[in-house]
């Protein structure tokens, strides 16, 4: 499943620093990473935020190719939720 070594990755990306409130990347029907209490799976649950976004759009934003707020923008991906939990998954990435 090719969303998993994305979560591994992203989850090797968060140790050593903290993210509050859960997050959703929801790839479609390639299904979705949860950022959750310190961890990134692929275990599907209610979150503050959902980002609805490509796999291939996703790999762009976490490796810096894809400007998140440019992404919203160009209706790459969509935020629904809480913004605030958005605002911090760009710090985090950033």
């Amino acid at each position: 499943m090719p969303l998993q070594s994305l979560a591994n990755g992203i989850q090797d990306g968060l140790q050593g620093k903290s993210f509050d409130g859960s997050l959703k990347f929801d790839c479609g029907n390639d299904g979705v990473i949860v950022l959750a209490d310190g961890t990134a799976s692929t275990t599907d649950r209610d979150t503050d935020c959902t980002i609805r976004i490509s796999t291939d759009n996703l790999k762009k934003l976490l490796t810096g190719k894809l400007n998140p707020m440019t992404g919203v923008m160009m209706g790459k991906l969509k935020i629904s939720g809480d913004m605030g939990v958005a605002m911090k998954l760009g710090k985090l990435i950033g």
